[in-house]
């Protein structure tokens, strides 16, 4: 079985159950859709039982990217003789503002790792990749984590910017893609946002699966079977991030 799950943000015991619940095993796969890390409790471990597993396949959300961009120059040893170009006033702004945004936990835990774990997960964001577009039993599904920005059917998905696929918000209430059985798959933004009843579930609507559900928010973590449309839930342990 194929599925996908979304926004882990750090919610290691929660993410554990769910693999635990729907069974999962050698031959299944699992795409993440992103925003593995920063707010929950347990970022780095998350990351790490991913980096182990092969048919785990993570999609680049906007809070794994963020911290890739700022660990990667701060994870270098500082001297007297780099100082000055190691680390630039734009490094400085953009930990700042990540580590506001909940990658304070990350950095903190990756701090205590040892240089070549840090490389590791280093190496192992810059190589995630930024969508899937794939098939299943005559369905096609779009996976990326928050939107495409900019839309367009005639415009190939290899076209647009790394951004357009992290950075914006889904436009829910249209269809995207005209073909009834393609669906543009999404996390980032937490469904009880779009859902007209406010609830922690999968929103499904207009050629778009949600499925973002708020976890580490005190919500649910949920894994959308792309072989049955089966939805499964596990709900979080606590709200995580006020």
């Amino acid at each position: 079985m194929k599925y996908v799950i979304s926004d882990i943000h750090g919610c290691y015991r929660e993410y554990q159950k769910l693999l635990e619940k729907i069974h999962f095993s050698d031959t299944d796969v699992v795409y993440l859709l992103g925003d593995m890390v920063d707010r929950g409790p347990e970022p780095v471990k998350v990351l790490q039982d991913v980096m182990l597993r092969s048919n785990v396949y993570p999609i680049l959300g906007n809070h794994d990217y963020m911290a890739w961009k700022v660990l990667s120059r701060f994870a270098v040893e500082i001297t007297e003789r780099n100082a000055e170009t190691q680390l630039r006033t734009e490094d400085l702004m953009n930990y700042m503002h990540w580590s506001q945004d909940g990658g304070s936990v990350t950095a903190q835990q990756f701090r205590q790792l040892d240089a070549e774990e840090q490389q590791d997960i280093l190496d192992y964001l810059a190589d995630c990749s930024i969508f899937e577009d794939i098939s299943v039993n005559g369905n096609r599904f779009v996976l990326v984590h928050a939107d495409i920005h900019g839309f367009s059917e005639e415009r190939d998905l290899a076209d647009y910017d790394i951004s357009d696929f992290l950075f914006y918000r889904a436009q829910y209430q249209k269809r995207y893609f005209s073909e009834e059985h393609t669906f543009l798959v999404t996390g980032h933004t937490p469904t009880m946002m779009i859902r007209d009843d406010g609830k922690s579930l999968v929103y499904q609507k207009n050629g778009h699966i949600a499925l973002d559900c708020g976890c580490v928010y005190g919500g649910r973590l949920a894994a959308y079977c792309l072989d049955t449309q089966e939805i499964t839930y596990v709900d979080a342990e606590q709200n995580y991030y006020p």
